[in-house]
């Protein structure tokens, strides 16, 4: 899959740590650095603007060890990039840490995954023949218990 990409920033271009990596880290790219209080939300810019095949979507997603060590997650859990959409690439950030943290020019903030998609055509229809061929039915959040 081929990805064209504007690099308007002075960071390399995202790229894949190791060889099992899904992900490439995304940089903040910042003309001073970012302090975020508790529950503070951010966008952070990356400088990057993406021309995304149609069919395949960009998903920006948190880094686990920020989020772990620092606090800092995406505020939208996971974030879409459309293959239609060419503005720069900002990352949606939120400290759930009960410290201040500083985001510094070049922070590897997020990831992205790039994944192919379905689009859906609707059929409108009065009964849904599988809800009452399946095991689980209407079974709605938590109905298998916790063991």
């Amino acid at each position: 899959m081929k990805v064209k990409v504007v690099n308007k920033s002075h960071h390399p271009l995202p790229s894949y740590k190791t060889d099992g990596a899904c992900g490439m880290d995304l940089r903040a790219n910042l003309d001073a650095p970012k302090t975020l209080k508790p529950l503070e939300r951010a966008m952070i810019p990356t400088g990057l603007y993406f021309e995304i095949p149609k069919g395949i979507e960009g998903q920006v997603r948190a880094r686990s060890g920020l989020s772990l060590k620092k606090g800092i997650t995406l505020i939208n859990g996971i974030g879409t990039i459309d293959s239609d959409y060419r503005g720069e690439l900002g990352i949606l950030v939120v400290n759930l840490s009960d410290e201040s943290v500083t985001i510094e020019d070049g922070d590897r903030i997020a990831q992205m995954v790039f994944m192919a998609y379905e689009v859906a055509d609707w059929i409108q229809v009065d009964n849904l023949d599988a809800l009452s061929k399946t095991e689980r039915g209407e079974g709605g959040f938590g109905h298998t218990g916790l063991r």
